[in-house]
């Protein structure tokens, strides 16, 4: 019988939850559900705003808005489009019912657990569907459903619970190389666009310095044909801690001490083709710029794919 379960309100930003339908079933299966819906509170700031999470023969959806999700469990073969649409009533009441303020300043488990009766009032309509029917019009919650499907959340993606790797994580073990690559950073800040703007003036000079040492060579002058390589690395590694700093990718730290030590490096040989100030320049803004790097992390939150 396909049916809804439960449902819960959370608080986005802590996980807190402010109110939770009552639970009557104790099967194993509502019980490992339970684990789940306490990880994705976890989580939710990092997730998409309409997701939904297969575990076996229950579903999980949740919606979030304002800082507040919306999540119910139901069974698998629980129709989506009256899922997403009960849960879709939940966020309207309870906007209208309780303001930004009461949500952000609540500190209290379930302290807004009287609105479990309009939950409780809801979910049996839903159970309901001859009722439901003649009640509310899904076709506009189909067509958007439709056009914005919700992200399907994979278990390697929702971690482990109580240090407790998922069993089903065993199986995922390269979903998270494929879903870093679109992880976001955080804003990038005043001295992180000032770094990036120096990086790329001493990529500008090197290769401006590079360009030279090859006329010069050319005009068989006796410069190094090294020095032209340690001006061209130089160039390389200013413009790939640009691209550090602006995306995300894997060993990102890593990568950024191994640039700045090529930078490091390229400076030492071209020592004797630069002052003092040059090269105290060029090795403080690589040193500069990869503190920023380091600074600037990853946010953590899944991709949008069709939201």
């Amino acid at each position: 019988m396909s049916m809804i379960l439960s449902a819960s309100v959370i608080r986005v930003r802590d996980g807190l939850p402010l109110s939770a339908s009552t639970d009557y079933e104790q099967s194993t299966g509502m019980q490992e559900c339970r684990k789940y819906f306490k990880m994705l509170s976890r989580k939710l700031a990092q997730l998409p705003d309409r997701c939904t999470l297969k575990t076996g023969h229950y579903n999980i959806n949740f919606i979030s808005s304002l800082g507040v999700s919306y999540m119910m469990l139901c069974t698998e073969n629980y129709p989506n489009v009256l899922a997403f649409s009960f849960l879709d009533e939940l966020q309207k009441e309870f906007i209208t019912t309780y303001n930004m303020m009461k949500t952000n300043t609540a500190v209290r488990p379930y302290c807004f657990i009287e609105f479990d009766n309009f939950i409780q009032r809801t979910k049996q309509r839903y159970n309901n569907p001859r009722s439901l029917s003649t009640k509310i019009n899904l076709s506009d919650m189909r067509t958007e459903i439709k056009l914005r499907p919700p992200y399907q959340i994979s278990m390697c993606e929702l971690g482990s619970a109580n240090g407790v790797t998922s069993a089903f994580s065993v199986d995922c073990k390269g979903a998270g190389k494929i879903s870093s690559a679109h992880q976001r950073l955080e804003p990038a800040t005043l001295s992180g666009i000032v770094g990036f703007i120096l990086s790329l003036l001493c990529g500008a000079l090197n290769l401006i310095r590079g360009f030279h040492a090859i006329e010069s060579l050319l005009q068989s002058d006796g410069d190094d044909f090294n020095y032209i390589i340690a001006f061209f690395l130089g160039t390389a590694a200013c413009l790939y801690q640009c691209y550090l700093l602006v995306y995300y990718t894997g060993w990102r730290n890593v990568k950024s001490f191994l640039t700045f030590g090529l930078i490091c490096l390229c400076n030492m040989y071209l020592y004797e083709l630069r002052n003092l100030w040059q090269l105290f320049f060029h090795v403080t803004v690589g040193a500069f710029v990869t503190l920023q790097i380091w600074l600037r992390q990853a946010q953590g939150k899944a991709p949008d794919y069709d939201v």
